[in-house]
């Protein structure tokens, strides 16, 4: 009877999200605000259906945020259409980069001086909250590869981004507490897993993603093979680059981010066709029709590209779903601490609009645009993932504790403020954007 009642609630849930679903866009209300109170309701708070547990469960609930996180990794990163040289991608790195270490070190410094925790789980605590998420970001991100708007390409890239440069830093804090070998002086962190394994996840990924992407597009252009299926590539090359990343050693989320930036910038080198012709090809009932376009020489870059976007989306809000739902199902067991209620405004409203600040000093952003960057540093199933992977490597229980705590209370927080919040603030941003120029 309870997998029945399970079926029941699930299927009820995403019928109400397929028939609601542009209703929900106009209001100030987000999906993951209603996955979070299913959670809730199906965990011991009321119906008692799920009693999940951060330490009982730790295994589980990091490989559903590891594979939910690497769907939306790769889905920002097609997403990301221009070149490498263009200058919007000057934002959003200094974004992963100075904004992120700026973050890490406030996030610390707080956590050292008002919560009395060990220096590493400081450093620890600001590396799990750092990174914003490309999962729950999904409304202020990128909604289609043409868009060029200069907010929604640099916090799409930052997410992208900086769910792989923070992991230095979530070793380096496993490394204080003696759970990770920093070697003497730290020499082994530094060589391997700042330099070594971001540098190679970048490569691997982006390698990985131009070698199968011509290798579909040579099959289609020159034998008409290799058609259909473009699932099975958008899941086979997520797989492939991350897999082959933590072979060697190195962050496979940089992997399946490059390797999804690499294939759009394909298909924007080698691809003339109209995306319009594209999409009308895809949505037409004759499946010869669409058959026709993907082997077409000028066509197929656009249609493989459009293809694997389109089913990597619809498989990511399937898994925004369910993890959702799971974080919503943790938080009975959550014990929760009064350093929450400072802690949390603290991140949101000055740690973060301060980080965006000083890492886009005299940047071509406007103040408006730096502002929005500011207060949209959502977090969400990344945070859960670091977190999770801490507590699988031997976090001590007084430390997982308060980590456990405030990382629940932040992505909470985040879910539910900026969920209310995107919809009236971006509608007026997309307003004032032709006055403004």
């Amino acid at each position: 009877m309870e997998f029945a009642l399970w079926c029941v609630i699930v299927g009820l849930l995403l019928v109400l999200m397929a028939l609601s679903g542009t209703v929900l866009k106009r209001l100030p209300l987000s999906t993951a605000m209603f996955y979070l109170g299913v959670g809730v309701a199906v965990s011991p708070v009321w119906l008692g259906l799920v009693a999940a547990h951060p330490q009982r469960h730790g295994v589980l609930l990091e490989r559903m945020a590891e594979v939910v996180v690497l769907l939306s990794l790769f889905t920002a990163g097609l997403k990301l259409s221009p070149g490498l040289s263009d200058r919007r991608w000057v934002l959003p790195v200094r974004l992963a980069l100075v904004s992120m270490i700026v973050t890490i070190g406030l996030i610390a410094a707080a956590a050292w001086l008002l919560l009395d925790l060990p220096v590493g789980a400081c450093i620890l605590l600001g590396a799990i909250l750092a990174p914003t998420d490309p999962v729950l970001a999904s409304d202020v991100q990128l909604a289609h590869s043409d868009d060029v708007d200069k907010v929604r390409f640099s916090l799409t890239a930052e997410g992208g981004l900086n769910d792989g440069t923070a992991f230095p830093f979530v070793m380096l804090g496993l490394g204080l507490l003696g759970l990770h070998e920093l070697g003497p002086s730290g020499v082994r962190w530094l060589a391997v897993d700042v330099l070594w394994a971001t540098t190679a996840g970048l490569a691997i990924g982006a390698t990985l993603g131009l070698a199968v992407g011509r290798l579909v597009l040579f099959l289609r252009r020159e034998h008409k093979e290799a058609v259909g299926l473009d699932d099975f590539l958008a899941l086979g090359l997520v797989a492939l680059s991350y897999g082959a990343a933590l072979t060697l050693h190195a962050y496979g989320f940089l992997a399946v981010f490059a390797a999804g930036v690499a294939l759009r910038q394909l298909e924007q080198s080698q691809g003339s066709g109209d995306a319009h012709a594209v999409e009308q090809a895809m949505a037409h009932p004759d499946q010869t029709v669409a058959d026709a376009v993907a082997v077409d020489r000028e066509h197929a870059p656009t249609f493989m590209a459009q293809a694997v976007l389109g089913f990597n989306q619809h498989a990511e809000r399937i898994g925004e779903v369910a993890i959702v739902i799971a974080i919503g199902a943790l938080l009975w067991a959550v014990p929760w601490t009064g350093a929450a209620w400072w802690f949390v405004p603290l991140l949101l409203l000055v740690i973060r609009p301060v980080s965006v600040q000083l890492g886009l000093a005299r940047s071509r952003a406007s103040k408006t645009q730096r502002w929005l960057m500011g207060w949209f540093g959502i977090r969400g199933v990344g945070s859960l993932y670091y977190l999770m992977y801490a507590l699988n490597h031997g976090l001590p229980g007084s430390v997982a504790d308060t980590l456990v705590a405030l990382t629940l209370s932040a992505v909470v927080t985040s879910i539910v403020v900026h969920g209310i919040s995107v919809t009236p603030l971006m509608a007026m941003y997309e307003k004032a954007k032709p006055r403004a120029g």
